[in-house]
């Protein structure tokens, strides 16, 4: 029989995990969840997110205090999964050993899926890469661009528009170093996880996920996100929503927000549902409850 468990008391370490990842669409509440479970036992938060890396934009990239890999790069510095993959196996490796769960925390798949896997990731690219695609790009247009990505790798041209700047210049860096944007394999995940973990995937109706999303993006604005970006000046990755910030009125901006991060939620339930062994939870509810849940699905394991 499943004994609910009791909330705010503190509770031993888990027998037999040592990772508890959290996944979910954005706005599912995944670090609220994470700290309650912090609450709750011994365990620390990292965060698999590839816009929280950069410091700078904490209103935009909705940062927490307190969460292992957030901020930890420059905005001019165009950082790698595959540099946040070793940080994030020794961040992990360092809560294990000090006796405490590791807390996962991501929105982003193939960084959430690099730091609890030894996933191959391809080879990081040589410096100046990135800048001398982008040259080409921009200085022999679009369709010149895609053409030779084209020649280089067919199977990646016929699923990037030459429009697309970003993913037209990462697929000739991949092609660069021998990989490419579209694998034969299709699979979203296809590693194990380095030390025993459970996944759990936060589950919110689409009607409560959205209004949460248009609700964050609203008090975006209030907490002074266009002073942000405006102050973040022109070198920056690429994240969500930054240009609807930096271009467009506060309305006008603020629709574009929701739109886009309505489009991105949707690609994050796209991960989940390949994620191999994950635990859906209904997350539609305080964070407390979900914590709690996934807390007895891991004892019970």
């Amino acid at each position: 029989m499943r004994v609910p468990a009791q909330a705010g008391k503190r509770l031993p370490p888990l027998p037999r995990t040592n990772v508890l990842a959290i996944f979910g669409p954005t706005a599912s509440g995944k670090t609220a969840v994470a700290k309650a479970i912090a609450g709750r036992i011994p365990a620390e938060l990292v965060s698999a997110d590839s816009m929280q890396v950069y410091r700078g934009l904490p209103v935009l990239t909705n940062q927490a205090a307190g969460v292992r890999l957030v901020g930890i790069w420059p905005l001019n510095r165009q950082g790698t999964v595959g540099e946040f993959q070793r940080l994030a196996h020794e961040a992990i490796d360092q809560i294990v050993v000090a006796g405490r769960t590791a807390l996962v925390v991501g929105g982003s798949g193939l960084w959430f899926q690099a730091a609890l896997t030894n996933v191959a990731l391809p080879a990081n690219v040589p410096v100046g890469a990135r800048a001398h695609w982008e040259r080409l790009y921009d200085r022999r247009g679009a369709a010149t661009a895609h053409a030779l990505l084209g020649r280089r790798d067919p199977r990646a041209a016929g699923r990037v528009h030459p429009n697309d700047r970003k993913r037209v210049v990462r697929a000739l860096e991949l092609w660069q170093t021998g990989g490419t944007l579209v694998p034969e394999n299709p699979r979203l995940w296809t590693a194990e996880t380095r030390l025993p973990t459970l996944i759990a995937g936060l589950d919110v109706p689409n009607e409560v996920l959205a209004e949460r999303i248009r609700a964050r993006a609203a008090a975006m604005f209030e907490q002074g996100v266009e002073e942000e970006v405006c102050a973040a000046g022109e070198v920056v990755p690429q994240v969500l929503g930054l240009e609807a910030v930096r271009t467009l009125p506060r309305p006008e901006a603020i629709t574009e927000l929701e739109r886009a991060t309505l489009r991105f939620a949707a690609y994050q339930r796209k991960w989940m549902r390949r994620i191999p062994g994950i635990v859906r939870i209904d997350a539609d509810r305080p964070a407390e409850e979900v914590a709690n849940e996934i807390l007895e699905v891991a004892r019970a394991r």
